[in-house]
């Protein structure tokens, strides 16, 4: 190993000279696994998962490494004379020997069998030669850090540095070839094209909607806004217990781990919801504990002991600020995996308490909710208040303009939804009984019953428009809607 390093001059035996450190490295290691892959390229597939050219202390193996790769990916031979032409000119190469240097690479080389061995050692040293890094970042930066810098603050970044390199292998951002996007690209379409339904993100559960968002996306900020009653959090616990549900019956392959952090309702009431969904059990009547001998034990024991075994995490600290979210979600993750997150509802979050007014303080949990979603990876559903001037127009169907502190909100969203209920508005203009506009009112009551809007009205990923589903309010649940196109044809 050369990550020891002498604490005097070795070669004059002079120990007045100060002691000094290198970094950790392992350039036998570098060297042997090297040679192997360009003995049989095989080998590349025992590390090519994990380890990237950045991960080389010499730099003239990071390349090496980096040129390897991209034949092998291109279904070429990668061996000493193909690489002979992309190092000629190498001047790094040329003082360690030219293009003889990758010969001697091959001479020395490991077996196939020790490969991922030795690139577990590159990888490791290289951790560590981050984890360096990043302590003197730390230990600089507490030092002498700006006043606007709180200790709270330094603390956030350091975590979540140590996060992204728990995570990835590297703690800081930078440029990247484009290949590597396209990679990422390719692999999700492919995923997509696979599954059925052709979803690139995680089910929603509901059919229309997923056809209409393709999923949910990946480091997408998701808002779902409506007014008082019209079944937010009804159809974010629908979502979350469709995708925790998806993701347990397909051994992880589809839907996700859901985090739902409930500002307003107690974990115990959001399980209650979820409860009345999975049973066909009205809410009021699980509440009362109203229940048959038979409800009691065929419905509500089997689905409560199924709900348990769910990837679903409930989080109901009232006011949590965005920094203690991210906290958490990161660590959610790094124990558990976490594929989507839920919060209701933004303006029941607290910011930094930094800022002067309602709206920047608005402002700033949308951000730290998108750098969530795009820190994790995830998509992010944050539920959304709307203003009362729905209720002055006509037209209650809701509309951008409508969120409040809109601005901010709209503007840091990758997608925007509204629910809209027409059948709640309806119901409140009930005339006088036996009269002809009573009659008329039940036809109107009769088209609306059970039916529910969720309008899209913003995507960056694809169009916008309305998804009608079914609402069924004594179980708090949305589902699919049974048009004629979908109902199974009748013969005599």
């Amino acid at each position: 190993m050369e990550n020891t390093v002498p604490t005097t001059d070795l070669e004059t035996g002079n120990e007045d000279l100060p002691a000094y450190r290198s970094m950790p490295h392992n350039l036998d290691a570098e060297r042997d696994l090297l040679g192997a892959i360009l003995i049989n390229n095989e080998a590349a597939a025992k590390v090519n998962a994990f380890l990237k050219p950045e991960h080389f202390f010499e730099g003239v193996h990071a390349r090496i490494y980096e040129a390897v790769s991209i034949l092998i990916d291109r279904g070429e031979i990668a061996d000493p004379v193909t690489l002979k032409s992309y190092f000629d000119r190498d001047e790094a190469l040329a003082d360690i020997g030219g293009a003889q240097y990758l010969a001697r690479l091959a001479a020395s080389a490991t077996t196939i069998i020790n490969a991922e061995n030795y690139g577990r050692i590159i990888y490791d040293l290289a951790l560590r030669r981050e984890l360096i890094n990043l302590g003197e970042d730390i230990v600089n930066t507490a030092y002498d850090s700006e006043l606007t810098e709180t200790s709270s603050t330094q603390i956030e970044n350091a975590e979540r540095q140590l996060f992204a390199l728990a995570e990835t292998g590297s703690h800081e951002g930078g440029l990247s070839p484009v290949r590597n996007a396209v990679s990422q690209a390719v692999k999700s379409i492919e995923e997509a094209f696979q599954r059925d339904g052709n979803l690139v993100g995680v089910t929603t559960g509901l059919r229309d909607m997923d056809a209409k968002l393709g999923g949910l996306h990946n480091s997408d900020l998701l808002i779902l806004a409506g007014r008082p009653s019209m079944g937010k959090t009804s159809l974010a616990t629908n979502i979350c217990y469709n995708a925790a549900k998806a993701h347990k019956n397909s051994d992880g392959k589809e839907g996700a781990a859901v985090a739902f952090f409930s500002l307003e309702m107690s974990a115990e009431q959001l399980v209650g919801r979820i409860l009345a969904e999975a049973t066909e059990i009205s809410s009021e009547k699980l509440r009362r504990g109203d229940l048959t001998d038979d409800e009691f034990a065929n419905r509500l024991v089997p689905q409560s002991a199924m709900l348990a075994e769910l990837p679903l995490f409930i989080d109901d600290t009232p006011a949590i600020s965005i920094a203690a979210l991210r906290t958490r979600a990161r660590r959610l993750k790094r124990s558990h995996g976490l594929g989507l997150i839920v919060v209701d509802y933004l303006q029941l979050m607290k910011g930094s308490g930094r800022t002067d007014s309602r709206v920047q303080e608005i402002s700033e949990v949308t951000q730290g909710l998108k750098a969530v979603a795009k820190e994790l990876d995830i998509p992010v559903i944050a539920l959304s208040q709307l203003s009362r001037q729905v209720e002055s127009r006509d037209d209650k169907r809701p509309q951008l303009s409508d969120l409040r502190e809109s601005g901010s909100i709209e503007q840091d969203a990758d997608v925007v939804m509204f629910v809209y209920r027409e059948e709640y508005y309806e119901g409140r203009k009930e005339p006088t009984e036996g009269t002809p506009e009573h009659i008329e009112w039940q036809e109107r009551m009769a088209r609306v019953h059970n039916m529910a809007e969720v309008i899209i009205g913003k995507q960056r990923h694809g169009p916008i428009g309305n998804v009608r589903l079914q609402f069924q309010s004594e179980f708090t649940r949305f589902g699919d809607l049974a048009l004629d196109q979908y109902l199974p044809e009748h013969h005599e």
